[in-house]
């Protein structure tokens, strides 16, 4: 999602190497994709980010390392753990492998590029724990909330519930722009392994 002075501009599904060249002038790019393997797995920015958002915390997914993202398949991946003594990622963490191979070299080259989480976003955003997003509650108080601050999502051809984190991620990469964001864990000297809300 794009936008321009906090205002609503387009929004479209595509790979952040697409959008990120659609968008030379843009300010900050906001990725819902982690940037900076750990050595093992779980980062401190996800260990952070499941206190933050509390009772959410099951949408923040562990990161795992590069050994495990390459393995060719799911049950290689187990095994990589395994032999490690490590935690065995979820089928959805190790299905993000891809989005996360393709936006390492890109973040690195491209310092506009930061990682965020819309969990954390919005709970920034509201201060305070969020209904489920695909409720009606849960659609309904982050629509109120982004609204707030000046985004008024329109209706698209997407899901609903894609739109809405779009368009937090964008709000928080706004507030990277103008220095407001608030690093995650806080203090951290660079943009690798950083969640900004």
């Amino acid at each position: 999602m794009v936008l321009d002075n906090g205002a609503f501009v387009e929004a479209a599904f595509d790979s952040a190497i697409a959008l990120a060249s659609a968008w030379p002038s843009a300010s900050a790019i906001g990725v819902d994709i982690p940037i900076g393997l750990p050595e093992t797995p779980d980062r401190e920015a996800d260990r952070e980010a499941r206190k933050f958002v509390g009772e959410r915390r099951s949408s923040v997914f562990p990161t795992f390392p590069q050994s495990v993202l390459e393995a060719a398949t799911y049950d290689d991946a187990k095994a990589v753990c395994e032999a490690r003594g490590w935690p065995k990622p979820s089928i959805q963490s190790f299905g993000m492998r891809h989005r996360i191979l393709e936006v390492a070299p890109l973040a690195l080259a491209d310092e506009r590029i930061i990682e965020v989480h819309p969990e954390v976003s919005f709970r920034e955003l509201v201060g305070k724990p969020l209904s489920p997003k695909r409720t009606t509650a849960g659609d309904s108080e982050r629509r109120n909330a982004l609204a707030s601050t000046g985004i008024n999502v329109p209706d698209l051809p997407y899901p609903q519930d894609d739109v809405l984190d779009a368009a937090v991620a964008a709000w928080s990469a706004r507030r990277y722009a103008r220095g407001e964001a608030a690093a995650m864990p806080e203090f951290h000297a660079s943009r690798k392994g950083v969640i900004w809300r």
